[in-house]
């Protein structure tokens, strides 16, 4: 089969609508944050309990990429206020008001459907969902920041930097966060520092 964006269904999830998925979606978080550079170590209990979370805000969203009726991407965002609580403070210390940033969770995508536009498509989605809410300026995500000499890098890996500039997203100097999760085959948590990246769209109306 010819893998490219014209084979792939495209499910729009709202809100509670994202429970009859929890499962699939947790999985593929575990399988595709266990690469590269998160070597996230994985805990279904944790990504059940994560994407319920989600789950509860009426205004979150999942575009839910299926290939012949299996899921192979899924891609979140949710409004920053109904995110978990401290979430907010690197926009707050920054003097970006946290009720106009709609936030994007991750995009995970397997192997064997990257390079064929569905990355493209997961950004056109929640973004037309952050503007169809009427009252954002900012989308905004955040990616783990990893030292360029790290020896686990692997041979070849290219960043998303180049595919996120070309999206209009900026890496925010001086905005972060510290999150704590097991890597691959560690036996214990250790904190990660990720990196904010910014969108503004003054155009978007505000409610």
């Amino acid at each position: 089969m010819i893998k490219d964006s014209d084979t792939i269904r495209m499910l729009a999830l709202r809100g509670a609508e994202l429970l009859d998925h929890l499962d699939a979606i947790a999985k593929l978080r575990i399988a595709v944050f266990r690469d590269w550079p998160y070597l996230y170590q994985g805990d279904l209990d944790y990504e059940r309990a994560y994407l319920a979370a989600y789950a509860k805000s009426a205004d979150s969203f999942c575009a839910l990429a299926l290939a012949d009726g299996q899921p192979v991407g899924a891609s979140t965002g949710i409004p920053l206020n109904d995110d978990a609580p401290g979430s907010d403070q690197a926009f707050v210390d920054a003097g970006l008001p946290p009720d106009q940033v709609f936030y994007f969770g991750e995009s995970v995508l397997l192997p064997a459907w990257r390079g064929c536009g569905i990355g493209h498509r997961f950004f056109d989605l929640r973004e037309q969902h952050a503007h169809d809410l009427g009252r954002f300026r900012w989308t905004a995500f955040c990616a783990v920041r990893r030292e360029a000499d790290d020896p686990r890098r692997p041979p070849g890996h290219r960043d998303n930097d180049h595919f996120w500039l070309g999206r209009g997203y900026v890496k925010q100097p001086g905005m972060s966060c510290e999150l704590n999760w097991k890597e691959v085959g560690a036996d214990q948590s250790t904190p990660h520092r990720l990196d904010y990246w910014l969108h503004e769209w003054p155009e978007w109306p505000q409610a």
